[in-house]
C-alpha cells in the first residue's frame, strides 16, 4: 500500500472515530438535560440507536445509499457489504455508519423523555433503513463510482453532512415532536 493511500485510510478511520466519540457527548448532553429519573433511559436510547442503526445500515442502508444507482433514486446492490472487500471501502463504510448513528441520535435528543422506548427504536430503524440511506443516495450516491444521485446531478453539494446527516435528523425530530405534541 502506498503511503498516500495509507495516510488517506488513516485519516478516514480517525475521522470516523471522532464522529463515533460524538455519541458519548450526545449521551452526556441528553442525559444531563433529562430529569434524573430518566437519565438512564436516555443513555440506553443512545446506545441502542447506535446498535440498531449500525446493524440495519450494514444490512440494508449502505447498499441503498452507495449501491448501483437506479435512476439516481436509490442503490440496488452492496447489501450487507457484498462485493466490497477493499480497505478504503470498509473505512468509508465505517465513516458513513457513524454518520447514520448521528442522524438517529439527533432524534433521540429531541424526543428525550417524550417517546416510549419501543416507538423510538422503530423510528431509529426506519431512519437507518429508509430515510437516511435514500436521501444520502440522492446527495452522495456515486461516491464509490457509478451514477450519482439525482440531487448531485443538479449540482447539490453537502459539506460535512450538514444536510444529509443533521438536517435529516432535525426534520425527523421535528416531525416526531409535532406528532407527540406539547409536554
Amino acid at each position: 500500500m502506498e503511503s498516500a493511500t495509507a495516510l488517506n485510510l488513516a485519516w478516514v478511520m480517525l475521522s470516523a472515530a471522532l464522529v463515533l466519540f460524538m455519541q458519548c457527548g450526545f449521551c452526556l448532553l441528553e442525559s444531563g438535560m433529562a430529569r434524573t429519573k430518566n437519565s438512564i433511559n436516555v443513555a440506553i436510547k443512545n446506545l441502542v440507536d447506535l446498535c440498531v442503526s449500525g446493524l440495519l445500515f450494514w444490512a440494508v442502508g449502505f447498499g441503498l445509499m452507495f449501491g448501483v444507482s437506479r435512476g439516481g433514486w436509490l442503490g440496488t446492490s452492496g447489501f450487507a457489504l457484498q462485493g466490497y472487500h477493499e480497505p478504503h471501502v470498509m473505512a468509508f463504510f465505517l465513516f458513513q455508519l457513524v454518520f447514520c448513528g448521528t442522524a438517529t441520535t439527533i432524534i433521540s435528543g429531541a424526543s428525550a423523555e417524550r417517546m416510549r422506548f419501543r416507538a423510538y427504536v422503530m423510528v431509529a430503524a426506519f431512519v437507518s433503513v429508509v430515510v437516511y440511506p435514500i436521501f444520502g443516495h440522492w446527495a452522495w450516491g456515486g461516491a464509490l463510482g457509478g451514477e450519482p444521485g439525482w440531487l448531485a446531478k443538479l449540482g447539490f453539494i453537502d459539506f460535512a453532512g450538514a444536510t444529509v446527516v443533521h438536517s435529516v435528523g432535525g426534520w425527523i425530530a421535528l416531525a416526531a415532536i409535532i406528532l407527540i405534541g406539547p409536554r
